[in-house]
């Protein structure tokens, strides 16, 4: 099964690429505070449709190029 992740797209200005931002919510194992952290992801978009701002669901795939390790399933919501 491969990993599947939601996000939005924060930068479309490379060929064939997105930049992907993903939020998640963790508890801090002693104090129990919840608190965000951010990842980007490079994801490959092969018709350049994606968008700044888009919301995409991402999935990961074979290496595609140095850090391109995931690919965009389908977009949410613009």
């Amino acid at each position: 099964m491969k990993n599947k992740l939601k996000g939005i797209v924060v930068s479309d200005k490379q060929d064939k690429t997105v930049v992907v931002e993903i939020t998640d919510v963790k508890k801090h194992p002693r104090y129990e505070k919840r608190y965000e952290v951010n990842n980007k992801f490079k994801a490959h978009d092969e018709d350049n449709e994606m968008k700044e701002g888009d919301e995409v669901v991402i999935e990961e795939t074979r290496p595609i190029s140095k850090e391109k390790r995931w690919k965009v399933v389908k977009k949410i919501k613009s």
